[in-house]
């Protein structure tokens, strides 16, 4: 019997380890995917790989599993964060989803000065983090942190961080991403409405900042996430 279901848990794993499942997790195992008792689940917690686990108890409102044997190790994605102004809901979600599956370590929702949406549910969107895990494979699960202020985040900013600005002004130019750079990175995407001149001299002084052109059209802030992140990755990170 082969396992196609994953579950991320916040539970230790090892071999032998009993989980609990919770209730929400119990009626998607047993009720929507009509899992039984000897039945094989996927866990993983983003700390100890992924575990191959058997269904001990099945129950409506709960459920145990029983940890048999370790599948992957813990797949660490580099140390990249995701900066981006929420959008519309529906694309807000999209953001966290590819973030996560094309390997964000942390995904940071700011509010810039044209940032449409000043609320973000953070609950919700790190739930998103965990489904986009479980679906493409991942070990490890990037944290989404609650909305904060742009000029708070840089007037913060480690020292050790370069943050890759990629200012829709530079669309059609050829600013490119420095590949001889590594180290601890960040991405930085905009509103729809973009940056205000005081933020991209704001980011501009930053010692750390790589201007980047995304290629010769402006594009939808979901699809700037997707590029920037293809780009840093085939260059500086684990795609390599």
């Amino acid at each position: 019997m082969t396992a196609k279901i994953r579950l991320y848990v916040d539970h230790p794993l090892s071999e032998g380890q009993a989980v609990a499942l919770t209730r929400d997790q119990a009626h998607y195992l047993f009720g929507v995917m009509r899992q039984t008792t000897g039945g094989l689940v996927l866990l993983f917690n983003g700390q100890n790989g992924e575990w191959r686990a058997r269904i001990a108890e099945a129950g409506k409102r709960g459920g145990t599993l029983i940890c048999e044997t370790r599948t992957k190790p813990l797949q660490a994605p580099p140390d990249l964060w995701v900066l981006f102004a929420p959008i519309k809901k529906a694309r807000t979600d999209f953001i966290v989803e590819k973030a996560t599956e094309m390997g964000a370590a942390r995904i940071l929702p700011i509010h810039s000065a044209f940032t449409n949406s000043d609320r973000i549910r953070q609950d919700r969107l790190q739930a998103h983090a965990i489904e986009a895990a479980e679906q493409c494979g991942g070990t490890y699960v990037p944290e989404v942190t609650a909305l904060q202020k742009l000029d708070q985040v840089l007037a913060n900013w480690p020292t050790e961080r370069h943050l890759m600005f990629c200012d829709e002004a530079e669309a059609g130019t050829t600013r490119r991403l420095d590949s001889a750079v590594p180290g601890s990175w960040a991405i930085l995407i905009g509103p729809e409405g973009g940056f205000s001149e005081t933020e991209r001299t704001r980011l501009g002084a930053l010692p750390q900042t790589h201007v980047v052109s995304l290629g010769p059209r402006i594009l939808r802030a979901d699809t700037a996430v997707v590029a920037a992140l293809t780009i840093w990755q085939m260059q500086l990170g684990d795609w390599t």
